[in-house]
């Protein structure tokens, strides 16, 4: 295990261990839809393996992609309820500072995707 700040900006393992994330509570169901997920992913390629009706296929990607983003939005929503309160709370401006910008660059990202 390395302990610093990895190259793309994510908290730092330190912090991961002293401090739960806010899906923590939810992890189970989290699991569970990546799970589907997964399931629809193969899915996915079993359909263009069998040469399926691209239009078909084209429906099975948006929901996949639908069901992507809820757990974007979920993971996104736990950030804000969980860690940004907690930094806000405990007084540390530049610590809420910080994961506020965590959740603008993580939106961004979603965005654009």
């Amino acid at each position: 295990m390395t302990l610093g700040t990895s190259t793309d900006n994510t908290a730092t393992e330190v912090d991961a261990v002293a401090h739960q994330h806010g899906y923590i509570s939810d992890k189970d169901r989290y699991l569970a839809r990546m799970r589907r997920i997964e399931g629809q992913a193969r899915g996915i390629a079993k359909m263009i393996d069998d040469e399926k009706y691209c239009i078909d296929i084209l429906t099975q990607v948006s929901a996949m992609t639908r069901a992507l983003q809820g757990v974007a939005t979920g993971l996104l929503d736990d950030h804000l309820k969980h860690c940004v309160l907690d930094a806000a709370k405990q007084g540390d401006e530049d610590a809420a500072i910080a994961k506020i910008q965590e959740a603008s660059d993580a939106i961004n990202r979603l965005v654009r995707s």
